[in-house]
């Protein structure tokens, strides 16, 4: 027999829910990115860290966090089996001892040139899809939730 949905589950009756969409394109872009990026290893999360670690060289933790948008703790909870594989060290800031310093090492960076091409065929196939001027539009429109969500955050 067939269950019933419940409406209070019907994603259509949350049609204006920014929580609930962005979520929700969040886990099914992941997933995306995670399925096409599974040979290396790597989650999208990951592949963003060491993207960052790749462009800026070494990174406090706090400073990550902030450019991920991410706690310090999800930060550290996803650092972890980075360290773990050798693609990343964590260790005491050289000027200020209490800082911690993300350092990427030779593993890292191969590890990450060896994502790159996974990551372009994950992000040309859905671009594909959208098409370049929903991605912009979209791209535009969650800097301006995030901007938005940060000085409420202040306030």
């Amino acid at each position: 027999y067939m269950k019933e949905k419940s409406p209070l589950l019907d994603a259509n009756n949350s049609p204006v829910c920014i929580n609930f969409n962005i979520r929700k394109a969040s886990r099914a872009v992941s997933q995306h990115f995670d399925n096409i990026m599974q040979p290396t290893g790597l989650r999208g999360t990951q592949f963003s860290i060491l993207g960052i670690l790749t462009l800026k060289g070494v990174v406090n933790i706090c400073d990550l966090a902030e450019a991920m948008v991410m706690d310090r703790t999800t930060l550290t909870r996803n650092l972890k089996p980075l360290e773990k594989n050798g693609l990343l060290t964590i260790r005491a800031g050289q000027e200020d001892r209490r800082v911690r310093e993300i350092h990427l090492t030779d593993e890292g960076r191969e590890t990450f040139k060896t994502a790159l091409p996974y990551w372009r065929t994950a992000q040309k196939s859905l671009v594909g899809e959208v098409g370049e001027d929903v991605l912009h539009a979209l791209i535009s429109n969650l800097e301006s939730v995030v901007q938005a969500s940060s000085k409420l955050k202040r306030d």
